[in-house]
């Protein structure tokens, strides 16, 4: 198993490490979130949660979105994100669908040769381990190392952690609101 390093300016219990096994990339994070497995599943399986948890930076876009929506097996999403100021965009999948455990979305066009991003969800009493697993592989090969040591592998980072911290905010706001 990889060993999770935490950042001192991030969420409580929130880990993260990014390493090269063989050509691909392996980022691993987990969160313990102080929430039923169902709920925070159920978070997850709403598209629309995507905007909230994902730095503006990106200009995360969903081309086409139906209210409501939620994932579910073979599901596909278009949208585009904002990298070094170019219009990016990327298609995914949903694959192994098993609520309220996890599900994979794969990349099946965009910018990396592989995406494979899971989410497991643990149920641990009244919390949740959530972890996300994301093999990933740049193209261009040493160029594409040289550019990950330089610039992704930072912004992987930075937006794995801006997700953690949104998703507390989130959790926040859901426990003054619940009973």
């Amino acid at each position: 198993m990889i060993r999770m390093s935490k950042r001192s300016n991030s969420v409580e219990d929130f880990r993260i490490n990014i390493a090269l096994l063989g050509s691909d990339y392996v980022l691993k994070t987990m969160q313990t979130l102080p929430i039923r497995r169902d709920k925070a599943f159920a978070f997850f399986q709403n598209p629309q949660n995507l905007f909230d948890i994902t730095p503006d930076w990106l200009d995360f876009r969903m081309d086409v979105y139906q209210q409501g929506e939620k994932v579910f097996e073979g599901a596909e999403y278009d949208y585009h994100i904002r990298w070094l100021g170019l219009k990016v965009k990327w298609r995914s999948r949903i694959q192994d669908y098993n609520p309220p455990c996890g599900f994979t979305d794969i990349q099946i066009a965009g910018p990396y040769t592989r995406w494979e991003h899971t989410h497991i969800f643990e149920e641990l009493g009244d919390k949740t381990l959530m972890f996300d697993s994301v093999v990933y592989r740049l193209p261009f090969s040493y160029l594409g190392r040289v550019t990950h040591a330089l610039i992704v592998k930072n912004q992987l980072e930075e937006i794995f952690h801006y997700r953690a911290l949104k998703i507390m905010e989130w959790l926040k706001g859901e426990l003054n609101t619940g009973p």
